[in-house]
């Protein structure tokens, strides 16, 4: 029996889609409603309004199976419902397992708390902060803010093992919309891949009322907002009234292709215009905070194209430092690389070793680092990003080998293999980027086929700080710790060893780039070396 046959009444439905999207029966939920340090008490944030024709109604939600909720019981128990009713509906038996991702819909009874807001009371005993409880246990059904007001306690003091009272989002039907004969509200989890067309067709529902339930209804006014997905505090963009699409891309910065800067409540932000699937990038960049990262603000899609928002880095991409021929005579000073280094391998290890799945970048080189105004490293551009499947070290396989041509370690590009020792590899090409001022492709002119020769003189050989005059950035003009140097350029040829096994991990790395800063800073204060010589 289709899981559907049994919503045989008039319904309506409200699109959420956590945890990057909240559609409310009134407005949209922006950034803020998944962010616990925002301070927003609007109504898309703490709930739908109590503007329906009862305080009271039996509503209906949607839950997709997760474990340890993947059982008929243990659903129940967690959005607080009847178990035989979710067995009806859903045509299941009531000790049923039920698969991965599968859409469960659940009946819960919707009031209006406090004259404000409708919600549908669960209980929740704390286990992780306030936004994995929103976002991850149930869904996006409520939020950060929602959480703190229903409790009283911060973010920041809620304790492990607390008994907390969940408000999940319902509502009941306005009177215009019961007059239309409609007697129920559905909380729909809105997936990648759908609109509302689709979404309405397999409800069964009329398309318009759908739109209008959600104020999705296109108004056709000249400066209306596109629609917003997002997981941070963002705010909806606006096109300038009067201006054309042409109009309006010209009259914006130009960064490069295709990327441009705007400015959003006063701040400026890079804003990448994007066609095609970006959900794997924005999946990613939701499931990851660090400062070396590029932080993704919010995501908007208008006029058939994606434009994903992102922190400002004042200081462009590192491509524009470090070469000693670029255009600007910009120049990096060694303390500035080092400092670089270590963000990049600290934003690295932060992905591999403290995220659930670990990622694997895939595509790291000096376009995809960028500076911001202290000339701090954060790293952009998943979109080739992956899970690694399993422990650091270990492979997964794949037959689509995409990337940058002189990062890609050998193992990949012979043999597809994935694991976070990609990310090591080409982090040794961009530290020998980084020490020579040479580009990729530059480095590999002049060698029998591998990097290791660009180092083979410098830390195989005697002589080898006698040798660091010919390896070097001349842009440096010699200013720089020498046996430093070659201990970075040890580090480098270590990342890059054809044996993935013999890679150290970013973890190691961030250790030694770590001590090597400290020493750095501190010949940098003297312009004499002391110590080095204790972390080889």
């Amino acid at each position: 029996m289709d899981v559907f046959a049994l919503l045989i009444f008039p319904l309506l439905f409200l699109l959420i889609s956590p945890p990057w999207l909240i559609h409310a029966q009134q407005p949209y939920v922006g950034l803020a409603a998944n962010a616990c340090d925002i301070a927003d008490n609007s109504t898309s944030v703490l709930g739908y309004t109590c503007n329906g024709l009862n305080t009271t109604c039996q509503a209906y939600l949607t839950f997709r199976s997760q474990p340890p909720y993947n059982t008929v019981s243990s659903i129940s128990k967690l959005l607080n419902s009847d178990p035989s009713q979710v067995s009806q509906i859903n045509s299941v038996s009531e000790n049923s397992t039920i698969e991965p991702d599968k859409l469960v819909i659940v009946p819960v009874k919707c009031s209006c708390t406090g004259g404000e807001f409708y919600q549908s009371n669960t209980s929740y005993i704390v286990d992780n902060p306030y936004f994995s409880i929103a976002n991850n246990t149930f869904e996006g059904l409520s939020t950060c803010q929602a959480l703190q007001a229903q409790n009283g306690i911060p973010a920041t003091t809620l304790p492990i093992g607390a008994n907390i009272s969940v408000p999940l989002r319902c509502a009941c039907p306005t009177k215009n919309q019961s007059d239309d004969g409609v007697k129920y509200l559905l909380s729909y989890l809105v997936s990648w891949n759908q609109d509302v067309s689709s979404i309405s067709t397999m409800f069964g529902v009329d398309y318009k009322n759908t739109l209008e339930a959600n104020e999705l209804k296109n108004k056709k006014k000249k400066h209306a907002s596109a629609s917003v997905i997002t997981s941070q505090s963002f705010e909806a963009i606006k096109k300038p009234e009067g201006k054309n699409k042409v109009e309006e891309e010209e009259s914006a910065e130009f960064l490069e292709r295709s990327v441009y800067r705007g400015t959003i409540k006063g701040d400026f932000a890079a804003i990448k215009k994007m066609d095609g699937d970006v959900s794997q990038e924005i999946s990613v960049l939701n499931k990851i905070s660090h400062f070396n990262l590029i932080c993704l603000s919010g995501v908007c899609f208008h006029d058939g194209h994606w434009y994903l928002v992102y922190e400002y880095a004042n200081n462009g991409p590192l491509s524009g430092w470090i070469y000693h021929d670029n255009i600007d005579k910009r120049i990096l000073s060694w303390t500035q690389r080092i400092q670089i280094a270590l963000d990049v391998a600290m934003g690295l290890n932060y992905i591999h070793n403290y995220t659930s799945p670990p990622f694997v970048h895939k595509d790291l080189k000096t376009t995809n680092v960028l500076l911001d105004s202290e000339l701090r490293a954060k790293i952009a551009n998943f979109g080739l990003a992956r899970s690694a499947d399993g422990q650091e070290g270990e492979f997964a396989l794949t037959r689509h080998i995409v990337g940058t041509k002189g990062y890609m370690a050998p193992e990949y590009l012979e043999n597809g293999f994935i694991s976070t020792k990609l990310d090591v590899y080409a982090f040794g090409v961009l530290l020998l980027e980084i020490l020579t001022g040479k580009e990729v492709s530059a480095l590999y002119e002049g060698v029998n086929g591998h990097l290791s020769d660009v180092l083979s003189p410098v830390i195989h050989e005697e002589n080898g700080k006698e040798n660091l005059g010919e390896f070097m950035d001349p842009s440096l003009q010699e200013s720089y710790p020498a046996e430093l140097a070659v201990l970075v350029a040890g580090v480098a040829d270590s990342c890059i060893k054809n044996d993935p096994s013999a890679r150290p991990g970013m973890a190691e790395i961030v250790q030694s780039l770590s001590r090597i800063m400290t020493t750095s800073l501190n010949w940098e204060k003297s312009k004499t070396v002391s110590g080095y010589h204790s972390f080889t």
